[in-house]
C-alpha cells in the first residue's frame, strides 16, 4: 500500500527539508512539489495524489482556500510555523498539524495514522463493494424461477427449482425430472432457460438443461462434446454448439 504526496509550501528550503525527511520512510512516492496555492491546485486535481503536506500561509491563497477549491479530497497534514489555525485544521478533518520545525518521530507518528486511516477505508470500500455484489445478485435472483406449478388430476403439485435434477425437451412439452418422478410442463426450452438462474443451471444442449448442483462429473468425450454423470446415475452428452458454455462452467470448478 504505497502513498502517493505531494508537499505544498512557498518556502524552497522547507519543502527540502521536509523531502530529506521523507526520504528516510518505505512506501511513500513524491509526486509532486507546489511554491503556492494556485499551482497546488492544479497538480492536485491532475495527479491526485494520496496525501498532501500543506502550509497554511502562503502569498497567493491559504491553505484553508486551497482545500476547499478541491475536487479530489487527499488526507491533508498541514505545516506551519503558526499554532493559533489548530482547531480550524481538524475542524476540517485533517489528519495532523505539524508545528515547524518537526523532527522524523514526529512526522513518523502521522504517517503511521494515514497508513491505518488508508487501510480502513479500504476494508470499508472492499465492504461496501461485497455488500452491493450480494444485493445485486440477490434482486436478480428474486427474478428467477424459484418453483413450477404443475397442473395434474385436477390438483397443483408444486416443485421447487432445487429438487430438479434437469429438463428434456419433449415436444410442444418440457420433461421434469426430479429424483422421484418425471413430470410434463407446457413451455418451450428457451422460455424456460430464460427464467432459469444461469448460476445454478447449464444448458448443454438445445433439448437439455442440467442443474449444476446434481452433476457428478463432466469429461471430455470428442468432437467437442462432453459426458455428464449426474447424482442419479444417469449419463447426458452435450452438443458441440454449448461447448463454450461447459468449459466455462468446468473452469468456475477450477477456481
Amino acid at each position: 500500500m504505497r502513498l502517493r504526496y505531494m508537499i505544498i509550501d512557498d518556502e524552497y528550503l522547507a519543502r527540502q527539508r521536509l523531502f530529506k525527511l521523507l526520504e528516510n520512510f518505505e512506501d511513500i512516492t513524491l509526486v509532486g512539489e507546489c511554491r503556492n496555492g494556485n499551482e497546488a491546485i492544479e497538480k492536485i486535481t491532475l495527479k491526485e495524489p494520496d496525501l498532501i503536506f500543506l502550509d497554511i500561509q502562503m502569498p497567493d491563497m491559504n491553505g484553508f482556500n486551497v482545500i476547499a477549491q478541491l475536487q479530489h479530497k487527499p488526507y491533508v497534514i498541514f505545516t506551519t510555523a503558526y499554532d493559533t489555525y489548530a482547531l480550524k485544521a481538524f475542524e476540517i478533518n485533517a489528519v495532523d498539524y505539524l508545528l515547524k520545525p518537526f523532527d522524523e518521530e514526529r512526522l513518523y507518528i502521522t504517517l503511521e495514522r494515514v497508513f491505518e486511516l488508508k487501510k480502513r477505508k479500504k476494508a470499508s470500500n472492499l465492504e461496501d463493494k461485497i455488500k452491493k455484489l450480494i444485493s445485486n445478485y440477490e434482486s436478480k435472483s428474486s427474478d428467477f424461477l424459484n418453483e413450477i406449478i404443475i397442473h395434474e388430476k385436477g390438483r397443483d403439485i408444486v416443485i421447487r427449482i432445487d429438487d430438479i435434477i434437469y429438463f428434456k425437451s419433449d415436444g410442444n412439452y418440457v420433461q421434469i425430472i426430479t429424483q422421484d418422478k418425471k413430470y410434463l410442463y407446457r413451455i418451450t426450452m428457451n422460455a424456460l432457460f430464460d427464467s432459469l438462474d444461469t448460476f445454478q443451471f447449464l444448458r448443454i444442449h438445445r433439448s437439455l438443461i442440467v442443474n449444476k448442483i446434481y452433476i457428478k462429473s463432466c469429461k471430455y468425450i470428442s468432437n467437442n462434446e462432453y459426458l455428464l454423470k449426474l447424482k442419479n446415475n444417469e449419463e447426458l452428452i452435450s452438443s458441440r454448439s454449448y461447448k463454450s458454455s461447459i468449459s466455462d462452467y468446468l473452469s468456475t470448478l477450477e477456481t
